[in-house]
């Protein structure tokens, strides 16, 4: 009969606390330090237990955490079975959250492990990017990053104005016009006199806001050469012109789609894709309370809920059958006007997995038998959904 070597670890950045056990045994604490040196000397310990136990198979789990997947990919390559876990698909009761400790999580990650190579029961594992998608979400999300600083610098340059009782002139258009930033600059200048309240401490407070803009917005123009010329790549560039060619949807949005959804064939329906982008209602369920629906369960990256939602908006503002869809659920509800716009979200995911479903395919079978021509210079800004769309229109209920 085949042994097991079953192992739950609790990673954190300077350590690893492990709980081993070969079958059913009581199980061993180990500790060992997060570095190369002592994680080495870890996937020696266990190869020789492996080894002692008759070459029994050593399955190991950890929880998914910001310290990415190097952990698993050392393991495997040293020939060691490891699962990643989604730490909020693994049950815990309310008095495990309260009394958490490193041992008692490891505990907790070898009992799940044990119960699926004794019993077969699933575990709660999460996809494990190859390294080139790793490596292509960072500029991408390095861009959603940017974009989201820069809308807070200037919210924080709004509110600046408002407690100082500073209020735009006239004449000066709407929006971040070249006029507006002309007139901002000068109110910063350290030289005028102080006007409508704003001093000598809102001039300086001013010219730092001003000047991480100028900052950010350098950062944002080349974040978009460098994900221009990714989308160009022979992996993405049929399924990115699939996807640019949707109403509302551009190469930024189409990039954050298929770098943080990856495989699609990993799906095999609407409904799995769904779920997995956490837009599907929460539900409960108990006694003679059926159906009961609450709010999305917002799982899965959220990314990706945020350029659909940007992209939704601009199809609900020009798309005709998109409108009409979204007024339809409207005049349902009219109090609760952001289950339409999920609905449209929805709608939308899938029929982008759809689309670029069919692309990967096409791409596998002939990786380098097409060629896109960009819809603008390579060396412009992306076309991104909605980008006159507020941040603030991308909270979905």
């Amino acid at each position: 009969m085949k042994q097991y070597i079953c192992v739950g670890a609790d990673v954190h950045d300077r350590s690893l606390v492990l709980k081993v056990a070969l079958g059913q045994r009581q199980p061993e604490r180990l500790s060992f330090a997060n570095n190369p040196e002592d994680r080495a000397h870890m996937i020696r310990e266990l190869h020789k237990r492996s080894h002692a136990a008759g070459e029994a198979e050593v399955v190991l789990a950890y929880e998914a955490s910001g310290l990415g997947f190097g952990l698993y990919d050392e393991l495997t390559e040293a020939g060691i079975t490891c699962h990643v876990l989604a730490p909020t698909r693994i049950a815990r009761s309310p008095k495990q959250k309260r009394d958490k400790t490193d041992d008692r999580d490891a505990e907790q990650l070898l009992q799940l492990v044990r119960a699926h190579v004794l019993a077969g029961n699933d575990l709660p594992t999460v996809w494990i990017p190859d390294l080139q998608t790793r490596d292509d979400r960072e500029p991408v999300r390095a861009r959603l990053d940017a974009g989201d600083k820069l809308t807070r610098v200037k919210t924080q340059i709004g509110c600046l104005l408002k407690r100082n009782q500073v209020r735009r002139p006239d004449g000066l258009g709407d929006g971040w016009t070249e006029r507006y930033r002309g007139w901002l600059k000068s109110l910063s200048t350290s030289g005028q006199e102080p006007t409508a309240g704003l001093g000598t401490g809102g001039r300086v407070a001013l010219g730092t806001l001003l000047r991480q803009m100028e900052s950010l917005e350098g950062e944002i123009a080349e974040l978009d050469q460098a994900i221009q010329a990714l989308s160009l790549a022979p992996r993405y560039i049929l399924a990115v012109e699939e996807l640019d060619a949707l109403m509302g949807v551009g190469v930024l949005t189409a990039m954050v789609y298929l770098t943080e959804m990856g495989d699609l064939s990993r799906f095999r329906n609407r409904r799995q894709v769904a779920c997995y982008l956490g837009t599907v209602p929460s539900k409960t369920e108990s006694g003679n309370d059926k159906d009961h629906k609450g709010h999305i369960t917002r799982q899965g990256p959220a990314r990706i809920r945020k350029v659909l939602c940007q992209a939704s908006w601009a199809r609900v503002g020009h798309d005709p059958q998109t409108a009409a869809c979204y007024n339809r659920i409207v005049e349902k509800n009219p109090k609760h006007k952001k289950i339409a716009l999920v609905a449209v979200m929805r709608r939308l995911a899938v029929l982008m997995w759809h689309r670029g479903l069919e692309a990967q395919r096409k791409t596998r079978a002939a990786p380098t038998a097409h060629k896109r021509v960009s819809s603008g210079d390579s060396t412009g800004p992306l076309r991104s959904a909605a980008a006159a769309t507020s941040d603030d229109r991308c909270n979905t209920g």
